[in-house]
């Protein structure tokens, strides 16, 4: 099978080749990013009903250890919106938009780099027909009128392999993107769901004066 394969990749010519090293790099940013976002990803009402629950018993820096703690973009706008509690709310809203500007490129770096494979690859493959059909050509004017059909068949095997690896290549860097940036989407709905809660809670719900160490037991003033 991988005598196969390698005979088909060098009958594709240099092209092949190029768009065999535009695949795997396709493949490891997909798997890099999946991951990463599967590792962001994490139950955003859970954590936020947890960390209500923290300030409830005036545990701040217990709530913003938690946040630390805690991978993803939902935990840093917390974090951000716990340490600027009381700096009044128009502070405070900046504060969270920051912190969100600063993670959403996090979340969507490498994922433009995905696209640009799916519309670079058809064109490449384009670039082995045009290479391909070139050596057909050359092939059968150096044959006169009675060229050999095996000297006619290098090029046409290269046209047609670059043809069918191009549109496949892009075809699944094209799906892979979409799924990538559906993950990104459902992410920063996360963050504006988390954002919103968090600064209503400070604003309306919050207990007066947490505390910023661990509950000592009595009752506050």
């Amino acid at each position: 099978m991988n005598s196969i394969d390698l005979g088909i990749l060098s009958r594709g010519g240099p092209v092949m080749w190029l768009l065999l090293a535009v695949s795997v790099g396709g493949l490891v940013i997909f798997v890099e990013r999946t991951l990463f976002l599967h590792r962001c990803q994490i139950r955003s009402t859970a954590f936020l009903d947890g960390i209500k629950n923290i300030l409830a018993k005036r545990r701040l820096m217990e709530a913003v250890t938690v946040c630390e703690e805690t991978p993803g973009p939902a935990a840093a706008i917390v974090k951000a919106a716990l340490l600027h509690h009381d700096a009044g709310e128009q502070k405070l809203r900046l504060a969270v938009q920051e912190a969100a500007l600063t993670e959403i490129p996090i979340i969507e770096r490498r994922v433009g780099a995905l696209a640009a494979i799916a519309q670079a690859a058809p064109l490449i493959g384009l670039l082995g027909t045009v290479l391909g059909m070139m050596a057909t050509f050359q092939a059968f004017s150096q044959g006169g009128n009675y060229a050999a059909p095996g000297a006619l068949a290098g090029g046409m095997w290269q046209a047609l392999l670059t043809t069918a690896g191009g549109l496949a290549v892009g075809v699944l860097a094209h799906l892979a993107s979409h799924f990538l940036r559906g993950r990104v989407r459902a992410l920063v709905r996360d963050m504006e769901w988390v954002a919103n809660e968090m600064m209503r809670y400070l604003l309306v719900d919050m207990p007066a004066n947490p505390k910023e160490g661990a509950d000592d037991g009595h009752p506050a003033a």
